[in-house]
């Protein structure tokens, strides 16, 4: 699922020093609450979380849903895409393989 690529999150009035809530990141960024929790679940974007275990999203994972949003819109890729290419960079052998895996079938 690709979100809009309306440009959100300009202005964030009222960041408290602790962050956003799932759900007023959600209202600040356009993206889903569900959305949210698969982008951490990818480790795209992992807020810090409250001593009571709420994700806090502060400015830094802020930027990075907005710019993720404006990847994904100016090259027509899905979460999905940009979630293995964050694999392929943590996993050198999967990267090896699948670059000598492309190597043999592009040829």
């Amino acid at each position: 699922m690709q979100a809009s690529c309306a440009n959100i999150l300009t202005v964030v009035v009222g960041l408290s020093m602790e962050g956003l809530t799932i759900r007023e990141a959600s209202a600040a960024t356009g993206w889903s609450a569900r959305m949210l929790r698969y982008i951490e679940d990818s480790g795209l974007v992992v807020p810090i979380r409250s001593p009571g275990g709420y994700r806090l999203f502060g400015e830094a994972e802020l930027h990075k849903l907005k710019t993720l949003r404006e990847l994904l819109c100016r090259y027509g890729v899905g979460l999905a895409e940009i979630s293995f290419a964050s694999r392929l960079r943590m996993d050198r052998v999967m990267a090896e393989e699948v670059d000598n895996w492309l190597s043999n079938v592009v040829e």
